[in-house]
């Protein structure tokens, strides 16, 4: 008797193929005809795989790779048709000649051949014929899906935003989603945020994406490229093998029935931004820092913004901004200083300013606060305005005997909590107006200093520390003569 593994596989539903459970029955009542004992553990099932691409199948690689142990654990791998095993006959040559010098043959239950060069030829024959044969579907599927695309027709999932309500109909907008995406396009085209910094915001407003996950780079890129958002359907943008973006003369592009959540005229400012932007490959996006100090920092000589630089000393790195013109031979100053004397002194400069009010500030109106009414503070008033509708149901369950005492006191102190959060990110948003009189844009320029002064002490990350200071600074200039720092100050 010898050992046996069985592989099993079902590239999809649409195509001709016997189902898993029926191979496997199949398979198992060859080799028990045959005297073949196949453990459980040498069944390797893949669904939904197409077998194109054997780096694409970790069951079969599995497989394999238990197959180039020694001692070899089975002598045989039966599969249902030869097209199981590989549907590209090169692969299916070089995995059956590396197989084969490991003593383990490859038997198809429902396409037997005789030994010899002869059953050699024939097995080669079907092989070309599978692969023939995926080639043609493929490319009908492909025809299909092209005038499909031409006539304006939806051929994926919905993303962020919309959902599918009644099959083969246009999708509709989920308001709550589309509220997310409309700050996605403003903030990027009129407010002049980076990819990540819109990323930072969605989380803390409490977004999801389509998969319930926190909002990041790729998650955010992929929405302000989607045209669907402006009425537009967009297929064969990429390479299904490659997945490499083809050349847009190759897209196809057609007017959708689905309504729009943005108009294309905001859509095409946004992809104008996105084109001139620089973004080398594999380069740190501007938007992460290295240090909380990041982008603030000025050159007192020049105006250049000085960067951030670490140096390992024995365990721990360190430190210290140097001009960027200096370091690249535009600025003669020396006017590089450790971050260990910077970070001390812009805290005391910020701590001294909001309890003695020694401080002055430009007129200039930071970009993070252009107007009252911006999308971003809409949507932190609306959140605030839902947790007071969520205290309000929290008092009603305790007053209808659904919650205890310690549930409503715990809700109640959470929910009070977050109010206060996103209360404190609004006030901080806001801009100060300028028919105030001194002594109240000091007092609110002091709470917000007091505000950013603790974040700066917390345990918050690089990019939050680094997104408070920038809210209320406008730059910070170290003269290394006098030992001092300054501070700008937005109104």
């Amino acid at each position: 008797m010898k050992n046996g593994a069985l592989y099993i596989r079902v590239s999809t539903h649409m195509q001709d193929e016997l189902s898993p459970d029926a191979q496997k029955r199949l398979l198992l009542d060859y080799a028990k005809a045959n005297e073949i004992i196949v453990s459980e553990e040498y069944i390797f099932e893949e669904k939904g795989i197409s077998g194109k691409k054997a780096d694409k199948r970790p069951q079969f690689q599995q497989m394999i790779a238990l197959a180039k142990t020694k001692p070899t654990p089975f002598d045989i791998i039966l599969v249902w048709k030869f097209s199981r095993f590989a549907r590209n006959q090169e692969e299916s040559i070089v995995y059956k000649s590396l197989l084969k010098k490991q003593g383990v043959d490859v038997i198809s239950v429902s396409e037997p051949v005789a030994d010899g060069p002869f059953g050699s030829l024939i097995e080669r024959i079907i092989e070309w014929m599978d692969e023939y044969y995926s080639i043609r579907l493929s490319g009908e599927v492909m025809r299909g899906m092209t005038e499909k695309a031409l006539r304006g027709g939806y051929q994926a999932s919905p993303p962020l935003g919309y959902r599918m309500e009644v099959p083969k109909s246009p999708p509709v907008i989920v308001p709550e989603e589309a509220a997310a995406i409309r700050y996605i396009f403003d903030a990027y085209a009129n407010q002049n945020k980076g990819i990540f910094e819109i990323a930072r915001s969605l989380n803390d407003m409490g977004y999801e994406t389509q998969r319930h996950k926190p909002f990041e780079r790729r998650s955010v890129e992929y929405i302000l490229q989607n045209p669907m958002y402006c009425g537009l359907l967009r297929w064969n943008r990429h390479c299904n093998e490659t997945n490499e973006i083809k050349d847009e003369s190759e897209w196809i592009i057609r007017k959708g029935e689905h309504q729009a959540i943005i108009s294309e005229d905001l859509f095409n400012k946004v992809q104008e931004r996105y084109r001139t932007e620089y973004r080398p490959k594999g380069a740190r996006p501007s938007s992460t820092y290295k240090h909380w100090l990041s982008g603030l920092v000025k050159c007192p000589a020049c105006g250049r913004t000085m960067i951030a630089k670490a140096v390992k000393s024995s365990d721990k790195i360190l430190f210290y901004f140097t001009c960027y013109g200096y370091a690249k031979g535009k600025c003669a100053a020396k006017t590089s200083v450790a971050a260990t004397k910077l970070e001390p002194a812009v805290l005391t400069s910020i701590q001294e300013a909001f309890q003695t009010e020694s401080f002055s500030y430009s007129n200039i109106i930071s970009p993070r606060q252009h107007e009252s009414t911006s999308a971003e503070q809409k949507r932190l008033t609306d959140l605030i305005h839902r947790i007071s509708f969520k205290e309000q149901r929290a008092r009603d369950a305790y007053m209808n005997g659904i919650d205890t005492i310690e549930e409503y006191k715990k809700n109640k102190i959470r929910l009070q909590d977050e109010k206060q959060r996103l209360e404190e990110k609004l006030a901080l948003l806001s801009p100060i107006k300028q028919d105030l009189s001194p002594t109240e844009i000091r007092q609110i320029m002091q709470k917000r200093l007091r505000s950013v002064y603790d974040v700066l002490l917390s345990n918050a990350d690089i990019a939050k520390k680094n997104s408070t200071l920038k809210n209320v600074v406008e730059k910070i200039i170290y003269n290394k003569a006098t030992d001092t720092v300054k501070l700008y100050y937005y109104s």
